[in-house]
């Protein structure tokens, strides 16, 4: 069953696969949408109401998304590489062409430390 997010504003309605999703990010008071089509939407909605949004939409949108530091909210699905010395965050999207976001340390660090903690579970649940 696929899960939706509506985001609507004064003139227009957003209907999106939260599959669908690669990440959002702040600009001040706007926040961008990218696709893992390479679709951009922007609104002018703050990365906070966003995160709002998501969390009265989406049951357990934990398990796909996560807020990474002041302006990112990412799909953790979509994850190719994390490089803590690079500050480097790399997600793949459907068309193969990786992006690269540029995130600072500490909140890195705690995104992957929170990857291997829920591999470890996977790996002793399959045990």
């Amino acid at each position: 069953m696929d899960h939706y997010l509506v985001i609507k504003t004064r003139d227009e309605l957003l209907r999106i696969r939260i599959r669908q999703i690669l990440y959002f990010e702040a600009d001040r008071n706007y926040t961008k949408l990218v696709l893992a089509e390479g679709i951009q939407f922007t609104f002018a909605i703050n990365i906070g109401k966003i995160e709002e949004i998501l969390g009265k939409q989406v049951a357990d949108i934990n398990s796909f998304l996560i807020r990474v530091g002041k302006s990112h909210i990412i799909n953790k699905n979509h994850i190719l590489q994390i490089n803590l010395p690079k500050q480097k965050l790399v997600l793949l999207g459907n068309e193969g062409k990786p992006r690269e976001l540029v995130i600072s340390k500490d909140p890195l660090k705690v995104l992957k430390d929170q990857l291997e903690k829920e591999m470890t579970k996977t790996a002793e649940a399959l045990e």
